[in-house]
Order: C-alpha cells, then structure tokens, then sequence
C-alpha cells in the first residue's frame, strides 16, 4: 500500500545490486511513495548486478560511480542536478566491504592496507558524498540523508572483524556532519542499525547463518527483514521526520536492547543436553 510518502521528492540511491540488497527495496519503496530516483553503484558492481533492470521497473537512470572516488562522486552529484532539475531531497548510502573480512583475515592479523580500503569505501565514502553534497549545495532544505550501520559498532560480534570500526566511524561522520548540514540547511542525516540481513555484501561475513538465527531468537519482534529496512528509511526520507538527525536509530526487533531471552537460552540449555 502506497502513501505518497514521497510524492514529489527526488533522491541517489547508493549500493543497489539485485533482489537480495537493502537498497533494491528501497529504491522500490521510493518510487512506490512518489519519488523519481537515481540509481548509483561502482562499474564493477554493475556489471555483476541486475541494477538495469532495477531502474526500468523504477523508471529511473543508472549513473556509474565509485563511491571512494571523488571525481565520480562530483560528477554524480552535478549529473543528478542537472537530470532533475535542480536540488534533490534524499540520498541512501548502502555501501559497505572489507577485503579482510573476505579473504578471511582475522582483526588481530589485520592487512593496513586492506583495512584503509575497509574504512574508505564503508565509511569515508559517506564523508565524501556528503562533503560534495554540501558544497554543491546540491540537497534542498529539510533533505534527508541515511546510511546503514550496524550494532557492532557499539558492541564486539564475531566474524565482524575491522566492519564493526568502520561502522563506528559511519556513526560519527552522522553526528559531525549533521550538525554542520542540520545548522547550516536544515538537512538532517541519520543512520539505521539493522538486523543482520542476508544480503549480497552480508553474506560474506563468517558465521553469518549462526548470526541470523541468535539474533531471531534474542529479538522479542524477530530480525528485520531487508524490505522492513526499506519501509523504515521510506520514514526518514519523509516530511514526517523532519526533527530527527544525529542519530544512530537502532532497527532490529530489540535485539540491541537484550540480554538473554527465553529462545536463546531454551537453545543453550538444550546445547549442554545434547553435549555433555
């Protein structure tokens, strides 16, 4: 059912690949509420992906970019202005990947160089797309910029390795920019802290299966799949949440407010039955 959330907003969905991403929902959210939309992943994602196909269904435009390249952003950005005609209104930044979580390194054995490409395409793209944004002056007033975080930035999860640092970094360039851009143009930027989904990007961290069941056990609402995320960043890129930015808005079931629940432990006990 459609509310016409977004009925007349324009806004860059970063990070679509196929059916499985958080950012395929949204930008099917979006268009679904009144948004026009522009879709964006790096050239090599592309070619891998279905993002084509997204954008007929969305009728929208794809624009090529490396989210870690500040050429590619810039020329994203006036590439975007000048296809809509002016200013837009929301942007999703759904872009994460560490090399050392793919090949398998653990974080006390740690590649510098591969953790400096963890850090710059999960998290200093963020800075970049903003800081260009800014000065562009490309978002309208009132304009709502969201990125995916996740509760290992505030907690020790393993597997998640140098992801969760990355998240942690994702979270402060929220806090330091959205008091620039919310003082400066009323723009408000926020980041949603998911439950872990079963993306593409997701499915490379280790244990990823186990993760999945522990946090549906400990959560009293159950994880939140990739299309209750789209719903929920639909909210944020409303008129409805004009006051809220800075923050870290934790979406998933509960579980980052749990201890033990009756599931998880029902499940350990029955663990020590069956090994003694």
């Amino acid at each position: 059912m459609s509310y016409n959330l977004l009925k007349g907003k324009k806004g860059i969905i970063f990070g679509a690949l196929n059916e499985r991403s958080i950012a395929w929902k949204v930008a099917e959210k979006a268009f679904e509420e009144g948004a026009r939309i522009i879709l964006t992943n790096t050239p090599v994602a592309m070619r891998f992906g279905k993002v084509d196909e997204l954008a007929k269904a969305c009728e929208s435009v794809v624009i090529p970019a490396d989210a870690a390249n500040e050429s590619d952003i810039e020329n994203l950005i006036k590439s975007a202005v000048k296809h809509f005609g002016g200013k837009f209104d929301f942007m999703l930044h759904s872009i994460g990947m560490s090399p050392n979580v793919r090949k398998g390194i653990p974080y006390d054995e740690i590649n510098y160089d591969n953790y400096l490409k963890t850090l710059d395409i999960s998290a200093l793209s963020f800075h970049k797309i903003i800081q260009t944004c800014h000065r562009l002056d490309a978002i309208n007033e009132w304009g709502s910029i969201v990125a995916l975080s996740y509760v290992a930035a505030q907690r020790t999860l393993y597997g998640y390795n140098d992801m969760a640092d990355a998240k942690a970094l994702l979270e402060s360039i929220t806090r330091s920019f959205g008091y620039i851009y919310g003082r400066e143009k009323r723009i408000r930027i926020n980041t949603i802290s998911q439950s872990p989904t079963l993306t593409t990007a997701g499915s490379g961290i280790y244990g990823i299966d186990s993760l999945i069941d522990f946090t549906e056990r400990m959560s009293p609402l159950g994880n939140a799949s990739a299309s209750d995320c789209a719903d929920y960043c639909i909210t944020l890129f409303s008129d409805l949440t004009r006051k809220v930015t800075m923050q870290n808005l934790f979406h998933d079931g509960g579980f980052s407010s749990m201890g033990m629940s009756e599931r998880a432990m029902i499940q350990y006990d029955k663990s020590f039955r069956e090994c003694p």
